[in-house]
């Protein structure tokens, strides 16, 4: 992979951020964007606890998803509490996916501002994910297509991103919004998976507090360093091309993908694996040909 660092900004104008990021959909790290918030000091580990009372949450882990099961179901249940009290005490790998405030937790609400940075957000959707200082998640773009302003607190967190351009390279499955399950992005094997190297991309080392803005489509890989959670904020697609696409990864590919995974089950999986090779392997050779390497 050709990894290159993100800009890095301490503060940023709705002009700028518009004219330099948003409208050419260029990716951005604030640094301690959330320290605006006026209640900034709510958003650590021990006021979720507080809050959530006896709520139980379904898990994730990083094995990969069992072929003979949905892709969204959790591997376990366990009491919110009691996993907050198990992340911040000993190495795990387990992750809350998806956690939309304004069904689980409205109080959260009070505590954050949207920022002005001119676009309009979806408001129905602010979303909690919570990873253990193991916990990783597989190299995917969001289904919605949305633009993506995603905070983080307590722990450190790595993440690669790259643009929807670099899919080819990736070892995209083919109807899903994943790569396939097997890349190790913390040391790949390149002679398994020759067109990674030729990925271009961002890797960003996000800390308490910093917003990464992320564009639509963008392939992003998050490693969680320590335990901690992050909170995304999501746009409406823009443009009536976008919103058409969305609907069609929605409604299509996702809905097709999974009436295959429940029809075939583990055949179907491995079908896809290989296409993903296939297709990385061609669009891999017609790079080199165009080089002339």
């Amino acid at each position: 992979m050709i990894l290159s660092q993100v800009d890095t900004v301490e503060d940023i104008s709705k002009e700028v951020f518009q004219k330099k990021y948003f409208i050419p959909q260029k990716p951005v790290l604030i640094k301690g964007y959330a320290k605006k918030w006026k209640d900034f000091d709510k958003w650590n580990l021990d006021y979720i606890y507080d809050q959530v009372g006896e709520q139980e949450v379904g898990l994730y882990d990083n094995k990969p998803a069992d072929p003979n099961k949905a892709t969204d179901e959790p591997v376990t249940k366990m009491r919110f509490r009691d996993y907050i009290k198990l992340i911040k005490s000993q190495p795990s790998d387990y992750r809350i996916f998806f956690y939309i405030i304004t069904d689980h937790l409205p109080e959260l609400l009070k505590n954050f501002t949207y920022p002005d940075l001119g676009f309009k957000y979806f408001k129905r959707i602010p979303t909690l994910f919570f990873g253990g200082s193991e916990a990783r998640v597989l190299m995917h773009y969001d289904v919605d297509l949305g633009d993506l302003l995603h905070f983080q607190f307590e722990g450190r967190k790595r993440v690669l991103l790259f643009a929807p351009d670099q899919s080819a390279f990736l070892y995209k499955v083919p109807l899903s919004v994943h790569t396939v399950y097997n890349i190790d992005y913390e040391t790949p094997d390149y002679s398994q998976f020759p067109a990674l190297q030729y990925a271009q991309g961002y890797e960003i080392f996000m800390e308490h507090g910093d917003a990464l803005f992320m564009p639509s489509g963008y392939w992003h890989f998050n490693r969680y360093l320590e335990a901690g959670f992050s909170v995304t904020l999501r746009s409406f697609p823009s443009g009536p091309g976008r919103l058409l696409k969305m609907l069609k990864e929605v409604f299509v590919i996702r809905y097709t993908d999974k009436l295959m995974r429940k029809i075939l089950k583990k055949k179907w999986v491995d079908r896809k694996q290989r296409k993903a090779y296939e297709n990385s392997e061609q669009a891999l050779n017609n790079y080199l040909k165009k080089k002339n390497i």
